[in-house]
């Protein structure tokens, strides 16, 4: 086989592998792009300086992502065992750079995953420690996002009493690690449950590091670095 075509067969091989398992990744996506940068040398070491990835409609662990726009830098992967079929595997952290947009209609759709409904949950709680026993009676139905708050609206039943709970807060990027909800009120038949000015705190971790935070009217965007790990 001639040496371009061989290493034009790795990378349409390449490119397959990483769109499976970017798929395996999410539970649902829309469309997919993807634009592999590297050398022939880098390919056939496994070593891929950079890959562009665009999508729209994924959903991620139950996350409903509007758009999706990254460059993954500096990719090492099991390029043999990617050439005789096999999945591919990352052998080291990735930083990915990049841009995730959600809709109204997106974030009120993810309300329903794990690992929302948990942190809403969590900051509900610790703000009104009364509701606990009736967490399992929580539904979080819905959000609205405005220029410098979001609204999210809940129902509590109690005793076959339903109760809508709304949670405003402010969203402001504190450090690239942390985010800041202020102020912070929880209201229900318009009488205010909690309300505080200095808010909560939150920690992203270290393989979190968010540039930019935008809150327009119905969308909110975040700019930023998450490494993801093998």
């Amino acid at each position: 086989m001639h040496k371009k075509n061989k290493f034009r067969l790795i990378t349409n091989v390449l490119t397959k592998a990483i769109k499976l398992w970017l798929r395996t990744q999410v539970s649902d996506i829309d469309q997919l792009q993807l634009d592999i940068q590297a050398g022939d040398r880098q390919l056939i070491s496994g070593c891929i300086p950079s890959v562009s990835i665009v999508a729209k409609s994924a959903v991620y662990q139950g996350l409903h992502l509007s758009k999706v726009d990254l460059v993954a830098k500096n990719i090492r992967i099991n390029i043999g065992s990617v050439i005789k079929g096999q999945q591919l595997r990352l052998l080291e952290k990735v930083p990915v750079i990049g841009e995730l947009s959600q809709r109204e209609e997106d974030l009120s759709a993810s309300l329903s995953s794990r690992l929302l409904s948990t942190a809403l949950n969590d900051v509900l709680f610790k703000l009104l420690p009364e509701l606990r026993p009736n967490s399992k009676s929580i539904s979080w139905e819905k959000v609205k996002i405005n220029e410098s708050s979001l609204v999210i609206t809940a129902i509590m039943d109690e005793e076959n009493n339903s109760q809508p709970l709304d949670i405003c807060m402010g969203l402001n990027l504190l450090s690239p690690h942390e985010l800041r909800i202020a102020p912070l009120t929880v209201t229900s038949n318009t009488k205010t449950l909690f309300e505080s000015s200095d808010g909560e705190y939150f920690d992203l971790g270290s393989d979190v590091e968010i540039q930019d935070l935008q809150l327009t009217n119905g969308k909110i965007i975040f700019q930023g670095i998450i490494n993801v790990n093998p």
